[in-house]
């Protein structure tokens, strides 16, 4: 596991002596303090848990770049980004509850057994008191679960699934990202109205729980307004040639591919689609379409061309105009000189949210703090008003449905915002059918 910033690089944090001489590390001695890993010294440690390597590190490089904004932020130093705009006014750039702020990180290769190990062992062996990224909700599920068992607080990275918050929530874990259900809430209509409603679609979707969420979502959402879905095949997630799976669709008598793959899969794929031709075919009367439901600036980038004109939904995007948004883009391009992903955005209010929440609950106590979370209203982070919703742990915002550029001005203006879809439209019930089963539970101390 690789390490970031942690004063003590490579070295056990340990507690107090027990029995003959022995030391007991500090998630060992929960029971003295009431909870997991509860922070006895100056500091506290946070775990940073993200692709380093896979389909989706070029996500995780972005988020590792937002995380070490944040700590600075917290920790008092840069212009302070979004805790100026941050609607709470807890955050003074003091730490959390005055402790400055360390960080350990790890690599989860975009894999869940691995990802799940990095994580314990950031919770046992370096003290980590929150784990916090992912950009798979393969990885945000495993992570979201141990987390649960360890009785620590896991502020989700870039996960998109149902499932997160759905059938796998946990009373631990906590998800500011927008979901599958939104965005084929959001992505109908504009689909609608620029497609028409006698489309007949194919999908192709990655092989895990983030996949077969946005397929139904989508494929529910655009078979209620009349498109008919005549196909529907499984890519695995290691995939990095999609060939074989577009000669079916050049088959079929499909006029729309759905493309239910992020990251590196769906660079990879759309370029497979277009090399085939695909964007020229005109079929059932119809100029072919493709529709990649969650998009990024990063998979824009790496797409090139290929997206100029593709309908996508997206959490947030560098170009909004609110105070917020503003000042983070300021912060981070200050930095790191070039504008963030929304897989950067994600991880730095996620940070921003759990630091605020453990200063106005005067507790790191993960109790504590998922009550502080709980039902809470905020501004000031982007997407406008905000709730996380008690019931499954869910943010609810308004949700950007985005289009490839015709005419991109610079590498990073790539994606055109055109529709900001009200949070009412992507509003459902905690107990809607693709959210169906699972229990969030009860919140673990870990004592």
């Amino acid at each position: 596991m690789s390490k970031g910033n942690l004063t003590r690089r490579g070295v056990l944090k340990t507690g107090a002596v027990a029995g003959a001489g022995l030391v007991l590390p500090t998630y060992l001695r929960a029971q003295e303090s009431g909870f997991t890993n509860a922070p006895t010294g100056s500091t506290v440690t946070l775990g940073f848990n993200v692709p380093q390597s896979g389909p989706y590190a070029d996500e995780g490089a972005d988020q590792l770049r937002a995380y070490e904004l944040a700590v600075e932020h917290l920790n008092g130093g840069g212009d302070g980004g979004m805790m100026n705009t941050f609607s709470s006014k807890a955050l003074q750039g003091n730490g959390i509850l005055g402790k400055k702020v360390e960080y350990v990180t790890g690599d989860t290769q975009t894999k869940s057994d691995a990802a799940r190990a990095s994580a314990k062992s950031m919770i046992e062996k370096d003290g980590a008191i929150m784990i916090t990224g992912g950009s798979s909700s393969g990885v945000a599920v495993a992570v979201q679960a141990l987390c649960q068992e360890a009785g620590v607080i896991f502020m989700a990275g870039l996960t998109h699934s149902n499932d997160t918050t759905g059938k796998d929530k946990r009373a631990n874990g906590f998800r500011h990202f927008f979901n599958s259900y939104m965005s084929g809430a959001a992505l109908a209509p504009v689909l609608a109205a620029n497609y028409g409603t006698d489309r007949k679609a194919y999908h192709l979707t990655a092989d895990y729980n983030w996949g077969y969420t946005t397929e139904e979502a989508v494929r529910t959402s655009t078979e209620a307004m009349g498109w008919e879905t005549v196909g529907t095949v499984l890519t695995p997630l290691t995939q990095t040639d999609f060939s074989s799976y577009i000669t079916p669709v050049l088959q079929s008598d499909a006029d729309v591919l759905v493309l239910n793959h992020y990251g590196g899969n769906m660079v990879n794929s759309l370029t497979n689609a277009v090399q085939f031709g695909l964007r020229d075919r005109v079929v059932n009367g119809k100029n072919f379409e493709i529709v990649v439901p969650l998009y990024s600036r990063l998979m824009a980038k790496g797409a090139g061309a290929n997206v100029k004109g593709i309908f996508g939904s997206t959490n947030w995007h560098w170009s909004l105009q609110d105070d917020g948004s503003k000042a983070f883009v300021q912060s981070f391009g200050t930095k790191y000189g070039f504008p963030p992903s929304q897989a950067a955005h994600t991880v730095y209010c996620q940070m921003m949210l759990y630091a605020d929440a453990v200063e106005r609950a005067g507790s790191f106590a993960p109790c504590a703090v998922a009550e502080a979370l709980e039902g809470y209203q905020f501004d000031g982070l982007g997407n406008g008003p905000t709730l996380y919703r008690a019931e499954d742990h869910q943010c609810f915002k308004d949700v950007l449905v985005v289009r490839g550029k015709e005419n991109p001005s610079s590498e990073f203006d790539l994606l055109e915002i055109v529709e900001v879809t009200p949070v009412d439209q992507v509003t459902y019930a905690p107990d809607h059918p693709q959210f169906a089963g699972g229990a969030l539970g009860t919140c673990n101390n870990g004592a």
